[in-house]
């Protein structure tokens, strides 16, 4: 095999494989993914998480701490700081959940005023008085949200009771999935941690780098580190700036209770910013409807603040921060995306980035080493033709303006006297 001139081998592929094997591995590859694609899926998120966690406990092994030992504290110290920012979290969440759901459950319950009605019923004829005095006579709300309630009580209960059964059911079977996954995928990104080094030598020693350039498995740990970096400076920004929104649409009386809940939705905001495309509308779910219940009007200015924000995001925040991490041009971020929720749903569409981000890596280390043999192989073939004979030129013919013009330029002897 030739080597380039910093020492790295070189891959020459013959026209055969290009023209008859790299088509047939292409689709033998994908079809045996289709047919696998949950382990496929497992493995790549275990790979994704050890070259991720590779740099800690190589850095452990730098002041002679065992591997094995080494990746067992990095683990625990991963699973201690997730417990703690966990309960840390619920416990705000948790008391702000419940007053939110006390205010919400007084809203439709709790009895005012001399007629006896909920904050609900008070707003829908409020409501229906304002279309009753714009000419909206037949659009009637009270009229519709009472007899919704009144259909709602007289229907069969056990209706609605079986079909929360079959839903808690559901939502049992698929958490026990995903633990089992989860659990999986853990095991399998330990037995790859275990073998890190192993495999990093092997990679070197087969395709050794260039010099000066860094090797196949640091190149793809310091792209998914930068992934995570832009990916968390993003949320971080985007659940700050929904958490200061609302807290001042709370504290100039726009938003009645926002300045309370702004940790809570901001954290909410933050957390949802981490699921690609659907995570920004999530996001401004909660406080939208929190503001709906509220005060109709305080719901606009919500939607107001998340357009703002999304405005932002879009043009601002990703471009600067998720463009500097990836490094790959916007319409290939998009297929992956897409590509990924395709193939695998939601958990696809959430690997697809940092997948692309190694493969980017993977990608650049062997196209200086992989080379197509040229379907030209031998270059042009020289043929020798005899020269024709060339013809003697025929003398042009002037035109008789310029014969004058000629004569006219044409200096006159002097004669002596």
């Amino acid at each position: 095999m030739p080597r380039m001139p910093g020492g790295a081998t070189t891959i020459q592929i013959p026209r055969w494989i290009q023209l008859v094997g790299l088509p047939l591995l292409l689709v033998l590859a994908w079809v045996v993914a289709g047919a696998v694609r949950h382990v496929v899926f497992v493995f790549l998120v275990a790979a994704l998480i050890a070259l991720l966690l590779n740099p800690l406990v190589r850095a452990l092994g730098r002041i002679w701490i065992p591997r094995g030992f080494a990746v067992a504290v990095v683990y625990m110290g991963f699973a201690t700081l997730m417990l703690a920012g966990i309960l840390a979290l619920a416990t705000v969440v948790v008391d702000q959940s419940r007053d939110a759901a006390d205010r919400i459950d007084a809203y439709f319950t709790v009895e005012s005023g001399p007629r006896a009605r909920t904050g609900a019923e008070h707003d829908l004829a409020r409501l229906q008085i304002w279309l009753d005095g714009h000419g909206l006579e037949a659009v009637t709300v009270e009229e519709w949200a009472t007899d919704s309630v009144s259909d709602l009580s007289s229907n069969d209960v056990t209706k609605f009771t079986s079909r929360a059964i079959d839903f808690v059911e559901g939502a049992a079977i698929s958490t026990f999935r995903f633990l089992f996954t989860l659990v999986l995928i853990v095991v399998v990104s330990i037995y790859m941690l275990l073998d890190m080094p192993r495999l990093a030598r092997t990679v070197d020693r087969r395709f050794p780098p260039a010099a000066g350039s860094l090797p196949l498995v640091v190149r793809m740990e310091r792209s998914l580190a930068g992934y995570v970096k832009g990916q968390l400076l993003l949320s971080l920004i985007i659940g700050a700036s929904a958490g200061v929104g609302l807290w001042l649409l709370g504290t100039l009386g726009w938003l009645e209770g926002g300045d309370r809940y702004a940790l809570l939705f901001g954290s909410w905001v933050a957390v949802t910013e981490l699921i690609p495309y659907l995570g920004p509308w999530l996001g401004a779910l909660a406080p939208f409807f929190y503001a709906l219940v509220v005060d109709p009007i305080a719901a606009l200015w919500v939607a107001l603040l998340f357009l703002g924000i999304h405005q932002i995001e879009g043009h601002i925040v990703v471009p600067n921060v998720m463009g500097s991490a990836l490094r790959l041009h916007p319409l290939l971020v998009i297929f992956g995306l897409l590509a990924g929720g395709e193939i695998y749903g939601l958990p696809g569409a959430l690997i697809a980035l940092p997948l692309l981000a190694s493969a980017r890596a993977a990608w650049e280390f062997f196209s200086e080493r992989v080379v197509l043999e040229p379907w030209a192989a031998g270059g042009p073939i020289a043929v020798d033709v005899a020269p024709e004979p060339r013809q003697p030129a025929s003398p042009r013919p002037v035109p008789l303006e310029d014969e004058q013009e000629t004569e006219m330029q044409t200096p006159t002897a002097v004669r002596g006297p």
